[in-house]
């Protein structure tokens, strides 16, 4: 095959369309046929002009909505000074950022990376270093079936979905696997040879399920007894979903490690795992890094967002406009019982359960969603997640509500699933 190498053979600004996706990409996804042009706020308009409600987020991404000022000016401002140092130096937005950070939360040190997957690898990777440190043995790690960690092989382990490791073997021992929210399993699976257990306080891809109270509060007990740490996977409960900056303040539970990502750069991807010092000095130079993890640009963004979002009269508006959310859920659940379940999440990470005659079904529903003008995802065939932006007004709520009433009419009536 002969290269191509002159610039003016390529056509960089030829128009494009969905069906280039299976020509020239990687077949990972399969993309909506929808392809978002522009964006702002809660609102998308795509390529033919069409204007859509997002209720995703970018899978919690983009909470502070699309092309929110605050970290848009952050970005003009530092991309204006200073772009990228590499880890031989450090910036002053990381340290700010770090900063920021620990003074937040429990944390005492930062790591940042580039996304959740990097900020899990890191914790884990941190886990098994602090473990050996104690005793060489003790390096397994307890992590919950249907959980998700990201898409790297040790996290894409760790995660409780065999559908993401199929066809990767072999992969990473040590893991073991438990079911959510049992106590008497996770008391016999953490022993002395456990690191860590790490843990979504609100399972995401596993289909919007909260822990227990007493679940989290038990594993805290059963790990400080064996000597475990506890990871606390807030990727996308974090930052403001919940109502709170990060979703363990809801239940009375510190762990040792926490990871954030999604809504920390609102787009521009960065994540950081957060711990004790303690707990990072099992962390030596060299032990881990990353390229691009904790450059200026991104930690601008992120401080910017951060700032925002930890304003508590912003998580206030937040928790009163999911009430809203949440009564008008319940009042469809109501209307229309034989295609819901349940409501369940907490804050402005929702799912809408589907009845058992119409599980497999929740892909089908969001491709009415999308006949409706209104963007919203899965959480697994049985479940249908909305993340909406933490922005979002009483107005487009309602809105969203009617559109959501109306794709209840449409998938009552549907014969078979599209």
């Amino acid at each position: 095959m002969n290269a191509r190498t002159d610039s003016l053979t390529v056509s960089f600004d030829a128009p494009v369309a969905r069906a280039d996706f299976d020509a020239l990409l990687a077949p990972t996804y399969v993309p909506s046929e929808i392809v978002p042009l522009r964006a702002r706020g809660a609102w998308v308009e795509d390529t033919q002009g069409r204007r859509h409600l997002d209720f995703t987020s970018g899978i919690g991404v983009t909470s502070l909505g699309h092309c929110h000022d605050a970290p848009l000016a952050a970005l003009h401002r530092q991309g204006e000074q200073l772009w990228h140092v590499g880890n031989g130096f450090t910036n002053e937005p990381v340290l700010r950022l770090a900063r920021a950070l620990s003074s937040l939360t429990f944390a005492e040190r930062v790591f940042v990376a580039n996304s959740g997957a990097e900020a899990n690898e890191a914790a884990l990777k941190l886990a098994r270093k602090h473990g050996k440190a104690r005793h060489p043995g003790r390096t397994r790690i307890v992590s919950c079936l249907q959980s998700f960690h990201g898409r790297t092989l040790f996290t894409v382990s760790v995660g409780g979905q065999p559908k993401y490791t199929e066809g990767f073997e072999p992969l990473p021992p040590g893991i073991t696997h438990v079911p959510f929210n049992d106590v008497v399993a996770a008391d016999a699976a953490i022993g002395e040879d456990t690191c860590a257990v790490i843990v979504e306080p609100i399972q995401g891809e596993g289909g919007v399920l909260p822990a227990r109270r007493d679940y989290l509060q038990a594993l805290r007990r059963l790990c400080d007894e064996r000597g475990a740490l506890l990871i606390f996977d807030e990727v996308q409960c974090g930052l403001g979903r919940t109502g709170r900056l990060f979703a363990y303040e809801h239940f009375g539970v510190v762990p040792d490690i926490l990871t954030t990502a999604k809504a920390l750069g609102n787009g521009f991807p960065v994540g950081a795992m957060l711990t004790r010092a303690d707990v990072a000095a099992a962390f030596a130079p060299g032990a881990h890094g990353t390229t691009y993890g904790g450059n200026p640009l991104a930690c601008a963004v992120a401080l910017a967002v951060v700032r925002t979002i930890s304003q508590p009269a912003f998580l206030e508006r937040v928790r009163a406009v999911a009430d809203r959310l949440w009564a008008g859920l319940r009042a469809l659940r109501a209307e229309f019982p034989a295609l819901f379940d349940d409501v369940r999440g907490v804050g402005m990470m929702v799912g809408l359960v589907l009845a058992q005659a119409h599980r497999g079904r929740a892909k089908e529903f969001t491709r009415i969603a999308e006949r409706h003008r209104l963007l919203a995802l899965m959480a697994g065939p049985d479940v249908v997640r909305l993340l909406p932006p933490l922005v979002v007004g009483e107005a487009e709520v309602d809105e969203a509500l009617a559109r959501l009433r109306s794709c209840a009419v449409d998938f009552a009536g549907a014969a078979v699933p599209a």
